[in-house]
């Protein structure tokens, strides 16, 4: 029992970081109705800008505590994030308002390149420390409940904590705020919603901004585990799966469908991977996903859309 429940502790958190770099996919849809292929080059472009920052701040300013240090680089790489945000409504979205779906996409497409060339530009292409202050000893506990106890990954447990706090705060500010009731009008009908007064381009910067604090947040605690590296852009193959799973229209939905695949690939890899030849973790979620697109295409918390002729 001990070993099940440590399993799926595991999967919990890591379940948790897989919905938060699926709420970038989802809020950009929201937004937009386009699936950002551009996601895992915002993650990697963050974490590059966290990593740097945190290098040149205490060089700049002759700041030596790490904790003001992290601070200061956290808030200056969500400054970035949010300027990024300005100049893709700016130079890009604003000439495509209204266009077919299809152009979007291309267009978050080209700027997942433009990104990774300029974080290698900007930023450098070497693999970067980044150490954000969370513990990396595992903890053991309930070792008088359980035989053995439960074996607990404390740099996972505050990464799940994290990314926990900002999945709640998105939810709540899409659904109780006025700008959150905006972001889902346009999401409906972008022509529709700029007939009532809502301009496109305020709403696009908005989400491209917080979508930019999801990814800078991902990259941060992708990049503490990991390091910062390149490899880092391919990290939002893994939240496909999960954006699938929970719907792409829905923030519950990522948080439920990251929660899902998390549990899942953890719990097949121990009980299912010496019946198969392991490596089951790698491709039970796209196997899942690929099975829910069979039955139920938009998810579990998806929007079904029904045309009538």
């Amino acid at each position: 029992m001990g070993f099940f429940l440590e399993t799926l502790l595991g999967g919990l958190m890591a379940g948790m970081l897989y919905s938060l770099i699926a709420l970038g996919f989802v809020l950009i849809f929201k937004a937009s109705g386009v699936f950002n292929f551009a996601q895992g080059a915002m993650v990697l472009f963050a974490a590059l800008a966290m990593a740097r920052f945190a290098e040149w701040i205490p060089q700049w300013t002759g700041l030596t505590h790490p904790v003001a240090a992290t601070v200061l680089a956290f808030i200056a790489a969500g400054f970035v994030m949010c300027v990024l945000a300005w100049v893709i409504e700016r130079l890009v979205l604003r000439h495509l308002v209204n266009q077919d779906g299809a152009t979007l996409l291309m267009a978050t497409i080209g700027i997942s390149y433009f990104l990774e060339g300029l974080g290698q530009a900007t930023f450098g292409s070497s693999v970067y420390k980044l150490d954000i202050g969370m513990p990396k000893e595992p903890i053991l506990v309930f070792d008088k409940v359980f035989e053995g106890g439960i074996l607990i990954n404390m740099e996972d447990l505050y990464a799940a904590l994290i990314a926990a706090v900002l999945v709640t705060g998105l939810s709540l500010f899409f659904q109780k705020t006025g700008t959150g009731r905006a972001l889902r009008a346009v999401a409906d009908d972008h022509q529709a919603a700029q007939s009532v007064g809502i301009g496109l381009g305020r709403i696009w910067v908005i989400v491209w901004c917080v979508a930019g604090i999801a990814a800078l947040v991902a990259g941060m605690i992708w990049g503490s585990k990991l390091g910062v590296q390149f490899s880092l852009a391919t990290l939002a193959l893994r939240a496909l799966p999960v954006v699938i799973l929970g719907g792409l229209t829905s923030v519950p939905g990522a948080i439920v469908g990251g929660l899902v695949i998390g549990v899942g690939e953890k719990l097949s890899e121990v009980y299912l991977g010496p019946l198969v030849g392991g490596g089951i973790e790698i491709w039970f979620a796209y196997v899942l996903a690929l099975l829910f697109l069979l039955v139920r295409p938009q998810g579990l918390f998806g929007e079904k859309i029904i045309d009538r002729v």
